[in-house]
């Protein structure tokens, strides 16, 4: 079963989904925020069409582990997601949390060697940091 990840910012939501095996992240999408009922809806809808056994969603925490103002708001995200995933009957699907400091620095690092222009990083960026994301659970699970 493929799993997908979520890069959940303020604006956007970057969002990367796996091989079916569970080896390799492929950047899926960028999604625009337009209000955190839709937004999961729209996740839950992808969840379905690609057949998603797990949710990993990267946990922004500083770099010294302590939360952050945006950490509230990634908590609030996922507890709206898992309502929304019960009131629909959805229950074979985990939510798990991958830890994503610097992951949007690597993202941007990738971007800049792979000579992306400024303006096109801006456009994936996110949904590039939610490929890192994803790639680092993936990784973490060792295929089991």
């Amino acid at each position: 079963m493929r799993k997908i990840s979520l890069d959940v910012g303020d604006k956007t939501v970057g969002i990367a989904v796996s091989d079916p095996l569970g080896w390799t992240a492929q950047g899926l999408m960028t999604l625009e925020r337009v209000g955190i009922r839709k937004d999961t809806g729209k996740i839950l809808d992808l969840v379905k069409e690609y057949e998603c056994d797990t949710i990993v969603i990267g946990l922004n925490k500083r770099l010294d582990g302590s939360e952050s103002p945006q950490t509230e708001k990634v908590y609030e995200f996922r507890n709206m997601l898992e309502n929304k995933m019960r009131s629909t009957g959805i229950k074979d699907v985990q939510v798990v949390w991958q830890d994503e400091r610097l992951t949007t620095v690597m993202a941007e690092r990738v971007l800049i060697d792979a000579d992306v222009s400024r303006k096109k990083r801006k456009e994936v960026i996110d949904k590039q940091a939610a490929v890192l994301i994803l790639q680092s659970y993936l990784d973490s699970q060792g295929n089991k």
